[in-house]
């Protein structure tokens, strides 16, 4: 493995920012304290800040040379709305708020990264240093885009990383094509006519018909969709009714679709519409039919994504970069691929076992309240930045 020694010195000092970052976690677009202590670290740096786009997020800028050319690094800032098991030193000091998903060390590998290259600038060209907030659920990364991210900052591919649990610490794991699903939301109601439960005649059941809806809905995937495109259609939450004698009025449905594709996202919502308005029309039922996109999918462009696996082999060689498996959890980096080419990766977490004393009793997973992140991956994660910096601006137009 071959990290940079200047990011190995440097490992402890960053490891304390990011513990600092873990014990104080803020929501999306409620990063104001963890924005601030990015832009300090950058400006004693040396580093140009640019603070505002999408309301809480920063831009570090570091140039060097004559050259045009620029490549854009991004982390996410914000955590979760959840409680932490935790109760090591570092543990969250707010309730119901935890860095659970690695956010905080995602900050911390960047900022590694950023340190060095402002003492370094091996490199010609210019690399901006972009510190996103609310990936959980706000959409940052859009918000980001909507204020000029990329006008303001232009740049010819940009790249993010994600701490990926599970894996043996050393390993990265990219791929081209998409590695991360869409996500959307569906809400349904049902418009039936209530009664008493004895006289069922006399009303219309919404609830029979919201099962024949939850059925059906299944046969798109397995019958509307090629068997060889992913999808996923979950109803996770079905409402209705306030006592066992009365035919409730109407029944409320709603849950999440997943794709790999706009296309079959396209088909998915037009087939559920149908099923719902025409199953609620044969049983003389109204129907209110919401759907709501979220995320896209996050798409790797072929390019960058061979480029981003030839650094990552040049540091802990090839037999340490995976195959990137497709999951069907999301991601609003999808929205910055949508705008430039890039490549988004995984960096192996370990399993658990560098947790310290005091650490939850639930596994070392994302979204778990015993996760943490481990500490040992700052400096080979801000190695993979600097030599994919560095090599980006080295190459030929």
């Amino acid at each position: 493995m071959k990290t940079l020694d200047s990011l190995v010195t440097q490992a402890a000092a960053i490891t304390a920012i990011r513990r600092d970052i873990h014990a104080h976690p803020e929501l999306c677009f409620e990063e104001v304290r963890t924005a601030d202590v990015v832009a300090d670290k950058l400006t004693q740096w040396g580093i140009p800040v640019h603070r505002g786009l999408g309301k809480t997020g920063v831009v570090g800028i570091v140039k060097n040379g004559t050259s045009s050319r620029a490549v854009g690094l991004r982390a996410d800032m914000d955590a979760l709305p959840m409680q932490e098991f935790n109760t090591f030193g570092h543990a969250s000091k707010h309730q119901g708020k935890m860095h659970a998903c690695g956010h905080d060390g995602h900050v911390a590998m960047l900022l590694a990264a950023a340190q060095h290259l402002a003492q370094n600038r091996n490199f010609d060209g210019t690399v901006y240093l972009i510190f996103q907030p609310a990936e959980e659920g706000g959409g940052g990364a859009r918000e980001m885009i909507r204020d000029g991210l990329f006008e303001k900052f232009p740049m010819d591919a940009v790249f993010g990383m994600h701490n990926w649990p599970g894996s043996q610490a050393g390993r990265f794991a990219v791929s081209p094509g998409p590695v991360m699903a869409s996500s959307n939301e569906f809400k349904i109601v049902v418009r039936g006519k209530g009664s008493h439960a004895a006289l069922p005649h006399n009303g219309i059941d919404p609830v029979p018909i919201a099962c024949q809806m939850v059925q059906a809905f299944q046969t798109i995937i397995s019958r509307n969709k090629k068997p060889v495109d992913a999808g996923v259609i979950s109803v996770t939450m079905i409402h209705a009714g306030e006592a066992t004698n009365v035919v409730p009025d109407s029944c409320e449905l709603q849950g999440t679709v997943r794709t790999f594709t706009i296309e079959v996202l396209d088909m998915i919502e037009k087939r559920m519409r149908q099923v719902a308005e025409h199953v609620c029309a044969a049983h003389e039922a109204a129907c209110e039919f919401e759907f709501v996109r979220n995320y896209p999918p996050t798409i790797n462009a072929d390019r960058e994504t061979g480029f981003a696996r030839q650094v990552m082999a040049s540091i802990v060689g090839e037999e340490n970069v995976d195959a990137q498996e497709a999951t069907m959890g999301s991601e609003d980096f999808s929205y910055m691929l949508q705008a430039r080419p890039g490549a988004y990766c995984f960096i192996a977490n370990g399993d658990g076992g560098h947790r310290e004393i005091g650490h939850g009793g639930g596994p070392c997973m994302l979204h778990n309240p015993s996760y943490d992140f481990n500490d040992d991956l700052i400096p080979l994660g801000a190695t993979y930045w600097v030599r994919l910096a560095e090599a980006w601006l080295a190459k030929n137009e």
